[in-house]
């Protein structure tokens, strides 16, 4: 099961499942991350422990159901009340619209009765005869019509009553359709009643008893009933309640195409003149153009952001800060592509291109004009030159002893000792006149700085490996080097004559890693060998012909040379000194060189062995001396007929140098304040670091910037070589740094300026101290306060001075006791002298672990000899108290 889905289930997060599996003691297996899987166990124990979470979640499960189906519940019953309530409101309409409707013609009745309150009796009216024949006319009797003015006023009464209670009723109901219904059904009621009163053929017996003339009633006011067809007057029409007279209708026809380019044109024209004026209309168009000029600048500002500018061979952590992202993020997309790079170690241009692909970032070289440099026609006429070998592996596996052998078995060699100890490249001539160079990597850094610089100097790699001994680490890290530089590899299996070798394990291993040996079927030269005793040498080294002879090197002898720089460094009495391999053409004294941003003059050339010579082959090592800098290992140098040429090239290269380490200054930006305000308790550390020599600085550099963390951020403003001078405690100073010296010491001004300037200067001798210490101080723990202890004080009565063991002091314990492992100072006339150790401590000519008060001994102290007749040894001990 993943991690992060037994989280879920449990309703806790994966770093505290994390966390409590690692205190019970079954931690998760492999790194530790969301998609982790855990086993059944694991999860039965979170499941034991984590009980109440459990419950605790399924209980809020459970209520947020419940809440989720009442709601569901109340929103289908408001629903439906809701629609109960409509019908009940229309069925309530209904039936008050036709209590109005019967009010309305008994209303009607009665007024019609008061105006004819003169009639002697009111006609009978036989509803329920629905036959003809139940129903006797009396076609003798005549009925007088009613004359016309009388139905008029009866129909006028009847409409003017018939309205006053149709206004009434829209008063009280609030509704247009409900009068609107009732006075369409009183005028039909209305014309039912005037029909009957005409028809001549009624089934209504009526009784004459008189005529009685009624006076003729106008009414005051018009209404709609009432319409004059003579009259040309335009009839007002009473409006019922909101009722609003409508107006007919019009046709409208679909738009022509003319007229909808018009509405077009007119919409445009309101979009764009808003101004009233020319002036206001030229000043939007210059906002506009304003608008539009920003837009575009913000974009070429996107894309140049986006665009790189670096010069080729740039280090990781300088490629890193360019691109504003961490380290680790470089060096591991190095390491997916396959390619094991430190912060300090250059890329060539293809892996610097990839690499910021995947950042979204584009790379442009800028001093990619700089190499364009026009070839030399050579003779054509290319000859064998000697191969360039690299032995690589483990520092302990014997490769100092293999490089010690072949020197010593070199016929030419002649004097004792070889080549020179600061030489990183010497030529060995076999007894066939053939050569080989061997080029000695104190490390795997100018290797891989070579093969970054794009220089093919290797030609076969010989991988040391001790049988006694498994692949270490730096083992593979060799092979992976020379895998990644396309070189052939051969094996040398060191150490072969030792009792208990096992040259198959290191195959086996071998075979693991893709590397198999011709011995097992693969195409991997191996040789078992001795580099004690010399066996298998020759066999090595012919191996080594054979490899070199199916590469079939040549080279052109009459070009201008080229090659690659070694080692440079600065000789008191010579100047700078520079190792250089030439690979192609031959290296002259007096030519005019060309080595990275430096040039000058070749004012002396030597070989291996510190001989004077005039010229250097292909392949061939040498010393030259007339540069006018130290350029870097790996750095590939020009010849060049034109020296202008040269120098405008240098003084360019020069340029493109202070111009990257100005790009690579990381300055701070508005988001990262506001990460550090957020973060509240940011904190910086300013570091110096000197050390004696490069390579210590640069790993020590990578260790300590490597302890950064989001609250504390590590920055090692300067680094160098030599001791602690004053410019370095002004610069401590001035930036608020503190100082840490590795195998060096402050001068006496340097001291005295941090005393009075109170800058903290650190001196270590071990790196993993140096790291720890640091480590320390970003996590806030302080240094563990030394408790001092004063074991006893011994006066020194008499002083021996011996040819082996040196100045021994007889002395008298005069209290407390002395132990042979504590610490001592030597006082004398009260100033504390020297602070050290014991050398030995003897009691009559035996060892004695301690003497006690009152006991006379004798003792010496360590790396000190000025003890006088009278000094007191104060014996203490140091306790750490945290």
């Amino acid at each position: 099961m993943r991690l992060s889905k037994a989280a879920s289930e449990l309703n806790i997060t994966w770093q505290r499942v994390s966390e409590f599996l690692e205190e019970s003691g079954n931690p998760i297996e492999g790194a530790v991350s969301p998609n982790a899987r855990i086993t059944d166990e694991q999860y039965t124990t979170l499941i034991n422990e984590f009980k109440s979470d459990v419950n605790q979640k399924q209980k809020s499960d459970e209520v947020l159901e419940a809440k989720r189906q009442k709601r569901e519940s109340d929103e289908t019953t408001n629903i439906e009340n809701s629609q109960a309530i409509s019908v009940e409101n229309e069925s309530e309409n209904l039936n008050q619209t036709d209590n109005k409707i019967n009010s309305l013609e008994d209303s009607t009745l009665e007024n019609s009765g008061m105006q004819n309150k003169h009639i002697a009796s009111k006609p009978e009216f036989d509803t329920e005869a629905d036959t003809e024949s139940d129903i006797k006319l009396n076609a003798e009797s005549e009925i007088e019509p009613v004359p016309d003015s009388s139905i008029d006023s009866v129909a006028d009464s009847a409409s003017v009553a018939d309205s006053a209670s149709v206004a009434d009723s829209a008063s009280v109901a609030d509704s247009n359709s409900d009068a609107k219904s009732i006075n369409s059904k009183i005028k039909e009621d209305v014309e039912i009643i005037q029909a009957n009163t005409k028809t001549g053929d009624s089934a209504i017996k009526l009784k004459k008893l008189g005529t009685i003339e009624l006076p003729e009633k106008k009414s005051t006011k018009k209404v709609a009933s009432s319409s004059n067809v003579d009259s040309k007057k335009k009839k007002r029409k009473r409006i019922i309640g909101d009722q609003k007279p409508k107006k007919p209708k019009k046709s409208r026809s679909l738009p022509d195409e003319q007229e909808v380019q018009q509405k077009i044109a007119e919409t445009l024209e309101q979009l764009t003149s808003k101004g009233k004026s020319k002036s206001s209309k030229i000043r939007r168009l210059k906002r506009e153009e304003r608008k539009e000029k920003a837009l575009e600048d913000q974009i070429k500002r996107d894309e140049e952001s986006s665009i790189i500018k670096a010069t080729e061979f740039v280090t990781v952590s300088e490629f890193a800060n360019m691109m504003n992202v961490s380290v680790n993020e470089v060096i591991s997309s190095c390491m997916q592509l396959g390619i094991m790079v430190t912060m300090n170690q250059r890329l060539d241009a293809e892996t610097l291109t990839i690499v910021a692909e995947e950042f979204d970032h584009k790379v442009e070289f800028v001093s990619s004009e700089l190499e364009e440099f026009i070839e030399e026609e050579g003779s054509g006429k290319e000859e064998p030159r000697a191969p360039i070998i690299t032995v690589m592996g483990h520092v302990d596996h014997g490769k100092t002893s293999l490089l010690d052998y072949i020197r010593k078995s070199n016929v030419i060699a002649g004097e004792a000792g070889g080549i020179t100890q600061h030489i990183a490249a010497y030529e060995v001539t076999l007894s066939n006149d053939r050569k080989i160079t061997f080029i000695d990597t104190p490390g795997h850094e100018a290797f891989t700085a070579m093969r970054a610089r794009g220089a093919q100097v290797t030609d076969v790699v010989i991988v040391v490996i001790a049988v006694d001994d498994d692949v270490m680490p730096q083992t593979k890290e060799a092979i992976s080097h020379a895998q990644a530089a396309n070189v052939p590899i051969i094996f040398a299996f060191n150490k072969i004559d030792k009792p208990g070798a096992n040259p198959d394990k290191i195959k086996e291993q071998l075979s693991a890693m893709n590397f198999l040996v011709e011995d097992w079927g693969g195409k991997y030269q191996s040789q078992e060998v001795s580099a004690k005793t010399g066996l298998g040498i020759e066999q090595l080294l012919e191996k080594v012909l054979l490899e070199s002879d199916m590469l079939d090197l040549h080279a052109d002898a009459l070009k201008l040379a080229k090659g690659t720089v070694l080692e440079a460094s600065l000789d008191k009495g010579k100047g700078y000194v520079t190792t250089v391999l030439v690979q192609e053409g031959t290296l002259k004294v007096g030519d005019f060189m060309l080595a990275g941003r430096y040039t000058g003059k070749v004012k002396a050339l030597f070989n291996e062995r510190d001989h004077k010579i005039n010229h250097v082959l292909p392949s061939t090592p040498a010393v030259l001396l007339g540069l006018n800098g130290a350029p870097q290992a790996g750095d590939v140098f020009y010849v060049r007929k034109d020296e202008k040429e040269a120098k405008s090239i240098a003084a360019k290269r020069d340029q493109l140098q202070r111009e990257q380490s100005v790009r690579t200054q990381k300055h701070i930006t508005l988001d990262e304040i506001g990460r550090r305000l957020a973060i509240g308790d940011f904190k910086e550390l300013n570091i110096i670091l000197k050390g004696d020599v490069d390579g210590s600085i640069e790993a020590l550099s990578d260790s300590l910037l490597k302890l950064s963390t989001e609250k504390i951020q590590i920055n090692v403003i300067h680094k160098g070589v030599g001791q602690i001078t004053e410019s370095d405690v002004l610069l401590a100073s001035a930036s608020d740094a503190i100082i840490i010296g590795f195998q060096v010491r402050p001068s006496l001004t340097a001291r005295k300026l941090a005393e009075k300037e109170k800058i903290d200067i650190r001196l270590y001798s071990i790196i993993y101290d140096t790291i720890n210490s640091i480590k320390d101080a970003i996590e806030g723990m302080h240094e563990p306060e030394l408790v001092e202890k004063i074991l006893g004080n011994v006066e020194i009565r008499n002083v021996f001075k011996l040819t082996k063991a040196g100045v021994v002091a007889g002395c008298y314990v005069l209290d407390g006791v002395v132990i042979r492992s504590s610490k001592v100072r030597l006082i004398r006339d009260g100033i504390v002298i020297y602070s050290g150790v014991l050398d030995s401590l003897k009691r009559f000519k035996e060892d004695v672990k301690d003497v006690q008060k009152g006991y006379e001994c004798g003792l010496t102290i360590q790396n000190f000899n000025d003890i006088k007749v009278g000094d007191i040894v104060e014996v203490f001990e140091e306790t750490s108290k945290k």
